[in-house]
């Protein structure tokens, strides 16, 4: 649990993604860490709330660079598995029965942009960054498309899917990513503070039914998701262990175009 950190405050979890030294990218520890912490506080009476940000400048930078070059000798069904486990993640926490706000306090590229998206309010700094850089290295944001599509949109999704470039707290603003944007940390903090206070406000049940209810109207339900999340993982699978998968892992991890660029 090094990986992460949770404060308890007034019915409210903060968990605080603790990777500052590398923009709290995602390894397999910290996927496993959050997804069996948000499990516990979904079943826990006394937390009504639950917030997730991250340590210092970044709110997460995706994958971890030393998970990635674990990545690239492994087998096509070990990347399964690694995509799998990312897929419960991201499950568990869009089907979180508690009320869930991310509190983007910087950067979120890949894995945490479907942070981002599958939080119930996503409120952001200013000067944030987002990114689904995943096609530069040969790979496609295919574990978290679902939620990404949902919050971004088909039409937005084709364009940033494709390209890969980078855009700003403004533009995610306008697209549905996130809901709110504030100037600073300080300001994000208390942004937040607003959220909860209305949340504290309705009444329990009847905000679990209301999640419920849009999730339902949506067409969305766990089990449908789950086999979704299967076929997204086997494709991921099998771009990795692809020539062009590997030149593009390779290639980033020695800081060098990869062969197809111009």
């Amino acid at each position: 649990m090094e990986s992460i950190s949770v404060h308890h405050d007034q019915g409210t979890a903060t968990i605080t993604l603790e990777r500052e030294k590398v923009h709290n990218a995602f390894d397999a520890a910290l996927i496993f860490g959050l997804t069996e912490q948000l499990l516990s506080l979904d079943a826990d009476p006394s937390c009504r709330q639950i917030v997730i940000t991250g340590r210092g400048v970044s709110f997460s930078a995706g994958a971890d660079v030393a998970w990635m070059k674990g990545q690239l000798n492994a087998s096509e069904a070990q990347n399964q598995a690694d995509a799998e486990n990312l897929a419960r993640l991201m499950r568990t926490l869009a089907f979180c029965s508690k009320p869930t706000i991310a509190a983007v306090n910087g950067a979120a590229y890949g894995g945490g942009v479907g942070l981002v998206a599958c939080c119930d309010i996503a409120i952001s700094t200013i000067d944030a960054r987002f990114g689904l850089t995943e096609t530069k290295l040969g790979l496609v944001p295919a574990v978290i498309s679902p939620y990404v599509i949902d919050a971004i949109g088909v039409r937005h999704a084709l364009r940033y899917f494709q390209t890969g470039e980078l855009f700003t707290a403004q533009r995610a603003l306008a697209m549905g990513l996130v809901h709110e944007l504030v100037a600073d940390v300080e300001s994000l903090q208390l942004a937040v503070q607003v959220q909860l206070k209305h949340l504290r406000a309705a009444g329990p049940n009847a905000v679990k039914a209301a999640k419920q209810l849009v999730r339902q109207v949506a067409g969305m339900n766990q089990e449908d998701q789950k086999a979704i999340d299967a076929e997204n993982a086997q494709l991921i699978a099998r771009l990795r262990v692809s020539a062009e998968g590997q030149e593009g892992l390779n290639a980033f991890l020695a800081k060098r175009k990869p062969s197809w660029a111009v």
